[in-house]
């Protein structure tokens, strides 16, 4: 009897562990998306090291991705298959270099070899008014995935982060300490975006839908992009 007890205890266990491990596993692979790690465990559980090299993506055709860099210092975006990495150089300036020889403590990244092309109206002005546009034109899509914009911005604010090193992170406050902003102004760029209505907290911030990246076309800026007013742009979908 009280061998079949310590044996159900053993098994309980072993299927308690398993599930635990599966509930705390965000690597994820959709139809179109991969996912690895989360923002909240960097956020809230100070989960800087890295969970993924960038250099272990084997498809590397049309591929996108978006994230930060590992102990948050600095910002990454795939751009159909390069891959940029900036970096704080003064309250000012920046350096952008091409590199997959990086690694992020959350990451997300697609390949997308066919868009359809889609000309922004007027209305389109800022980063709500686009997330309620990609939202409106894909409630019959396969959810989540990648879409890119590409024209010019009146004006942007990017931001990169640039945490202290051995600094302890158990907050979003906490977290941000050293991140740089930078303002844009009439400049022509580039922006990858990913959407999901169910990873808030995982890829996108807790209150939206949408995670951006711009980097500028002559690739000498490039951060997470918080502000944004379109002055002429074509925004890109996925192909069905």
């Amino acid at each position: 009897m009280i061998k079949k007890i310590i044996i159900g205890v053993l098994i309980i266990g072993i299927f308690g562990c398993n599930s635990e491990q599966k509930k705390n596993n965000l690597n994820e692979t959709y139809p179109d998306i991969n996912i690895v790690g989360s923002m909240k465990n960097v956020m809230w559980k100070g989960e800087l090291n890295e969970i993924i090299n960038l250099d272990t993506i084997s498809n590397k055709k049309g591929l996108y991705g978006i994230g930060p860099v590992s102990y948050l210092t600095g910002e990454l975006l795939i751009n159909n298959g390069m891959s940029y990495v900036s970096k704080v150089t003064s309250d000012s300036t920046m350096v952008v270099k091409k590199s997959f020889n990086v690694s992020a403590p959350f990451f997300v990244y697609a390949n997308v070899n066919e868009w359809n092309e889609i000309e922004l109206t007027s209305e389109i002005k800022t980063i709500q008014d686009l997330e309620k546009l990609v939202d409106e034109k894909t409630t019959n899509s396969k959810r989540p995935f990648a879409f890119k914009l590409s024209g010019k911005v009146s004006k942007a604010i990017i931001h990169i982060q640039n945490l202290p090193k051995r600094t302890k992170v158990s907050s979003p406050a906490e977290a941000h300490q050293g991140q740089m902003n930078y303002e844009l102004n009439n400049e022509s760029v580039e922006i990858i975006g990913f959407f999901s209505t169910e990873h808030k907290g995982i890829f996108t911030h807790h209150d939206s839908n949408i995670h951006l990246h711009l980097i500028t076309k002559d690739e000498s800026k490039m951060g997470h992009l918080d502000e944004l007013e379109i002055e002429n742009m074509k925004l890109y979908l996925p192909k069905k």
